[in-house]
């Protein structure tokens, strides 16, 4: 490895990684989030051939969703008997840890940290059984008092919440649809590429010791209805969605070169963090401008691009964010990359696992084994809530040549590609052109009903209602060989004072 100019004490460097799965033979032995953090950091240590424990002092924890903690960081650091300068639990948000990573970097570039831990942990799978099975988990006990943290119904206008189109599940299909019809893609071709995408996660998710689901699925088994892979919200089969409930516990060790050169660490063991960048899109999703591309995302990856020499296949380890289909499908055409992909390292959010926000964090530890096995290149893409907030890491074996770049957010450029928003209407007439759609299923694979975007005459968006009885319109919307997307119908008023859409 070539010497870098800059100092060593001033470059950071991942030295250990741990990832735990926890699968208890009964509900009670399960192990809470706190304990999952703690073994997790310990394999990280031990990983990393070194102490380090003792030594953190800036410490992240990805936001946990399983069970409720009061000041998690406090009791994190009381068990391991240390006092960090830097001790934080942060929000929700799938993009989260690689935050968290990229700004313990930038704490060890500017010399106000030594070593840096970033975590995540959830037991969903435990303690969803524990409710069902009526059984009392010996946990830290659940801290009702803790206000719950703000999730996708609290962003959202009154309307979506009452058609339903409020949840990940029935909020990606907008930008299903949206975007394959703007690529030209029918129903149909548009289901064929997902289909070959999430098989490719599954093969990695078959080979990763870590994954939950350690099953290769082929494109069709992933893409057809089953009564063990029903509809959810259309296109999506529940093989197509993330998968919450699991026990899992992952940890990444950061600290500067010349301390573990100081410790002995091998230099191929040594991963170092290139640089990488963040914007947003709007909370509230009907305030975007479009479905068919986010300006956050496209300014992220086009700064991360910049950081490999402009060239998307630079990268030969990639991890794009993988809740619903169409989030990579977008990424990687915004890097300039084809169909042939391997668009992971880890197995994605429904084979891996979806340890809810903390997905990244073990797509990090599996990137630095990549990294540590011959790779050169890494590109971390996470993503949190309805496409709304994107940060990307660009990870590598070589040390970087210029300091780690302070100012990494790329919002005045996302923001400057921003055209007008329509305004959200929630009383129109006369014709309405489609804009996007999903449709809701129960658990018994029929409709509930459908619910689509619309465009008025007056160019306000809308949200309209397709009740499950107007099977006319919903075999139009359904149709896998033409898109309905910019077809007109009719927009009329029901009896509750919803709008509701229909075909002529």
């Amino acid at each position: 490895m070539s010497h870098s100019p800059l100092p060593d004490d001033r470059i950071p460097v991942i030295v250990g990684v741990g990832e735990i799965v926890d699968r208890p033979k009964e509900i009670a032995q399960g192990l809470e989030p706190l304990n999952l953090l703690v073994e997790a950091l310990k394999r990280a240590e031990r990983d990393s051939g070194g102490r380090w424990l003792n030594e953190i002092d800036s410490l992240d924890i990805v936001n946990f969703l399983s069970w409720r903690y009061r000041d998690p960081e406090k009791q994190l650091t009381a068990r391991l008997g240390i006092t960090p300068k830097h001790a934080y639990y942060g929000p929700v948000g799938g993009e989260s840890p690689i935050r968290y990573l990229h700004e313990a970097a930038q704490r060890i570039a500017r010399g106000e940290c030594g070593v840096a831990a970033v975590c995540g942990a959830e037991a969903q799978s435990s303690a969803t059984k524990a409710e069902r099975a009526g059984v009392s988990l010996p946990w830290t006990p659940f801290a009702h008092d803790v206000a719950e943290p703000k999730r996708g119904a609290a962003f959202q206008k009154p309307l979506a919440v009452k058609l339903g189109v409020f949840r990940p599940v029935t909020v990606y299909p907008f930008y299903e649809a949206a975007t394959a019809a703007h690529w030209g893609q029918t129903p149909r071709e548009a289901m064929a590429e997902s289909g070959v995408l999430w098989s490719a996660y599954s093969k990695a998710a078959s080979e990763n010791p870590n994954a939950w689901l350690k099953r290769r699925f082929t494109s069709e088994e992933i893409t057809t209805p089953s009564p063990d892979n029903r509809l959810i919200a259309w296109p999506y089969t529940k093989l197509m969605v993330a998968n919450p409930t699991v026990n899992m516990g992952g940890a990444v060790l950061m600290t500067s070169l010349a301390k573990a050169r100081a410790a002995g660490i091998a230099e191929d063991r040594l991963v170092h963090v290139r640089g990488g960048a963040s914007a947003e899109e709007p909370r509230d999703y009907l305030e975007r401008e479009a479905f068919f591309e986010s300006h956050a995302q496209n300014a992220v990856l086009k700064a991360v691009t910049d950081l490999a020499g402009g060239d998307g296949k630079a990268f030969d380890a990639i991890e794009l964010y993988s809740c619903f289909p169409c989030v990579p499908k977008m990424a990687r055409r915004t890097l300039g990359l084809g169909p042939d992909i391997q668009p992971t390292v880890t197995g994605g959010l429904t084979f891996f696992g979806a340890p809810l926000n903390t997905y990244m964090t073990h797509a990090a530890c599996a990137m630095v084994r990549k990294l540590r096995g011959g790779a050169r290149l890494g590109l971390l893409y996470g993503q949190g809530g309805f496409v709304t907030k994107h940060h990307a890491l660009v990870l590598s074996r070589q040390a970087p040549l210029a300091p780690l770049a302070q100012e990494t957010s790329v919002q005045s450029q996302a923001d400057r590609h921003r055209g007008a928003v329509p305004d959200f209407v929630t009383e129109a007439n006369g014709k309405g052109s489609v804009e996007s759609f999903t449709v809701i299923y129960g658990r018994d694979n029929e409709v509930d009903h459908g619910v689509v975007m619309l465009r008025t005459s007056a160019n306000a968006r809308a949200l309209a209602r397709v009740p499950a009885n107007d099977r006319q319109t919903l075999a139009h919307l359904l149709n896998m060989d033409r898109t309905p997307v910019g077809s007109s119908g009719d927009i009329v008023t029901a009896d509750d004072g919803v709008l509701e859409w229909r075909v002529g």
